[in-house]
């Protein structure tokens, strides 16, 4: 393992050893893990889980969930784990090694809540790190990693990504029709997206949405209120279709 840094997540609620050279997670991450309506007693699975800052953000959120994140390089696995015990979260968070597209036995099960932030970068956009390469760079399977997460969903539950937000047309193909909320993170107001949240309620017949979504930065670059108050306050963001 090369060199780590501690980051701080959720005004230091959530602590973070991350690989100094390698992918970083940062915001991306919390507020994929705003998004995911988890309540007590539900089970979740996160799909390509890094160093572990969703389902760690998740776990400081949404207390009494069950969460499983699954990450094909053995040693994140191993210092996602470490991120668990270090943040009081073993008993109901822990990391396996696997592949998404060929996942252990165990977990070839249907899940509350599943969510990822997959690879969503192309051929043309290297990374001279090999283990940051593969975590940005998607090979054409962002689709697939669409599918598989929408196949470990349970009926009734959700499947939520992070994406970018030119990668949506893409992405559509592989969605349902129904069901979708789609939840655009604008950097400042009247600037296009960069990233968007999607969500699928599974089985759920309401019609999909275009959310406002929320604005990150103010004129002078500092975060605006309502995203402050996600990155340092564990506010979730508004995309359940559970009552529609």
């Amino acid at each position: 393992m090369s060199a780590a840094t501690d980051d701080r997540f959720l005004n230091g609620r959530v602590v973070v050893r991350q690989t100094a050279g390698g992918f970083r997670a940062g915001l991306d991450a919390v507020m994929l893990a705003a998004a995911v309506p988890a309540r007590a007693g539900d089970t979740v699975l996160e799909l390509g889980a890094g160093a572990g800052t969703a389902s760690l953000c998740l776990a400081a959120r949404v207390s009494g969930c069950d969460i499983t994140g699954v990450e094909i390089d053995a040693a994140l696995v191993a210092l996602a784990n470490e991120n668990a015990h270090a943040n009081g979260a073993e008993a109901r968070l822990r990391f396996m090694q696997g592949d998404v597209f060929e996942l252990p036995a165990e977990l070839k099960r249907e899940f509350s809540h599943v969510l990822c932030n997959p690879p969503f970068h192309g051929e043309g956009e290297a990374s001279l790190d090999a283990a940051k390469d593969r975590a940005l760079k998607d090979n054409g399977l962002l689709g697939d990693w669409m599918e598989a997460g929408l196949k470990r969903t349970a009926g009734g539950g959700t499947f939520t990504a992070i994406i970018r937000a030119d990668r949506l047309v893409e992405v559509s193909a592989r969605l349902p029709e129904q069901g979708v909320a789609i939840f655009p993170l604008w950097p400042r107001a009247g600037q296009p997206a960069k990233r968007i949240v999607l969500q699928v309620r599974k089985g759920c017949r309401a019609a999909s949405v275009l959310l406002p979504g929320l604005v990150l930065h103010q004129p002078d670059g500092r975060y605006t209120a309502e995203a402050d108050a996600v990155l340092r306050d564990g506010a979730s963001l508004a995309l359940d279709l559970r009552g529609l």
